[in-house]
């Protein structure tokens, strides 16, 4: 199996254990996907939902994660992955009546997050626009021969 190689300009942030449905969850993270990083802090103060809040803190920790140890600016970041994962669901048992009891099952959940910087991006464009058509295509099978590791 190959060993995924993680990007220079992505930052990433994971929380584990978050004490709600991995569906609810999901549910506020599908409108998030692709947005940059201020329009998703206003999107996810906007809605509703109790799951929110945290969604909100790990967006934000990325940010800062992004900021102070890579340098990148906020206004740059975009998100390009957020998954909700399935956590361990804790289990307790609540009395009733006659000496019964009844399962109470409270499932967890972890959302892993990567940030982007598009910034990068703008420079290249930029940087593809100054070439003829020849170069550009020789710069795109360059980097689809990266992509596929058929370059070393």
């Amino acid at each position: 199996m190959r060993k995924k190689r993680r990007r220079k300009d992505d930052v990433y942030a994971f929380s584990r254990c978050i004490s709600m449905s991995p569906d609810k969850a999901r549910r506020i993270t599908a409108h998030l996907r692709g947005r940059f990083y201020e329009e998703t802090l206003m999107i996810l103060e906007l809605m509703p939902y109790r799951a929110c809040y945290p969604i909100f803190k790990l967006i934000y920790s990325a940010a800062a994660n992004a900021s102070h140890n890579k340098g990148f600016n906020k206004a740059d970041l975009a998100i390009v992955k957020i998954e909700v994962n399935k956590g361990a669901t804790m289990k307790k048992l609540k009395p009733r009546a006659r000496g019964r009891s009844y399962m109470i099952k409270r499932p967890t959940c972890h959302i892993n997050i990567i940030l982007r910087d598009i910034s990068y991006f703008e420079d290249f464009r930029k940087f593809m626009r100054d070439l003829s058509e020849e170069d550009q295509q020789k710069v795109m099978i360059g980097l689809q021969a990266e992509r596929f590791d058929i370059l070393e």
